[in-house]
């Protein structure tokens, strides 16, 4: 009960520069975030997030086709697919089949595929009509908001981005 009223207590609501911001406390952890702007719930899955172990990730889930994906591009060192929570109007992902945690941890032997993975990604955000610009966003770690322990490039575009991101 004391725990529920603690909890309670933290959670409010104020105005700030304009803009409503909710705090939110989940399991002893905070996250902030500004009304209409998405993050704050990906900043909450990236902290709960187990860095890499020994179960498979949803990505290499996709890789082995045991999930569905919609998959735009697939050679024999990555593929590419559509994001299932969209950031934006185009909203990709570029992952590599090694299974690679975080960028972080790629080692000298991964720069033939880390290029790989940039020039696939240039020749899909082109194919997908992103011509006039779009954001790479590769997250590392817990502070960079990574949710999903396999290395991937997020490619964002169809609208204009705002900067700084985050």
């Amino acid at each position: 009960m004391a725990a529920a009223l603690a909890l309670a207590a933290l959670r409010v609501t104020r105005r700030a520069t304009g803009a409503a911001a909710r705090l939110q406390v989940r399991r002893g952890c905070e996250v902030r975030e500004a009304s209409g702007v998405p993050g704050g719930e990906e900043v909450f899955k990236a902290q709960q997030a187990a860095p890499g172990g020994a179960a498979p990730t949803i990505f290499s889930r996709i890789i082995d086709k045991s999930i569905p994906a919609d998959i735009l591009y697939e050679d024999q060192q990555c593929l590419v697919f559509r994001d299932v929570a969209p950031q934006a109007p185009v909203h990709l992902l570029v992952i590599p089949k090694k299974p690679i945690p975080r960028i972080s941890q790629a080692e000298e032997q991964d720069k033939q595929l880390l290029g790989h993975l940039l020039l696939v990604a240039a020749q899909t955000a082109k194919a997908e009509g992103l011509g006039d610009g779009y954001r790479l966003v590769i997250n590392d770690g817990k502070l960079g908001a990574q949710t999903v322990y396999h290395l991937h490039l997020h490619i964002l575009g169809g609208r204009q981005l705002q900067w700084p991101p985050g």
